[in-house]
């Protein structure tokens, strides 16, 4: 089964970077599209970045130029690199593998909390 497991959240200061990473087990990565989700309290939890199985990546608006995620294929390991953040990039950061077949199955990893101190 699909087992998707986040680590390197933590406390840093606004301006600081963190490197998340998300090790993902069962996964079909050619079928499947790879993500970061982001939670905030008392808000929806929203895309922040993504990469597709082609290859393509996607970035929320309030991200680009921030944020890059990557992949090591030996790793089957999944990588958001967050530089210059902001106390509004607090949040609880879930990894997300979306397949892109039917039945479009979505799996989440348990999330790890990102908080930035102004």
């Amino acid at each position: 089964q699909v087992q998707l497991v986040e680590s390197g959240g933590g406390l840093v200061q606004a301006g600081g970077s963190l490197r998340l990473s998300c090790e993902a087990s069962g996964v079909a990565f050619r079928r499947t599209n790879m993500g970061w989700y982001r939670q905030a309290p008392g808000t929806q939890r929203e895309l922040a970045a993504q990469l597709t199985r082609g290859g393509s990546t996607i970035y929320a608006d309030s991200v680009k130029g921030r944020f890059t995620i990557s992949m090591d294929n030996a790793k089957n390991t999944i990588y958001l690199q967050m530089n210059t953040l902001k106390p509004e990039d607090t949040a609880v950061y879930y990894c997300n593998a979306q397949r892109t077949s039917y039945p479009h199955s979505a799996y989440w990893g348990q999330g790890t909390q990102v908080t930035v101190s102004s």
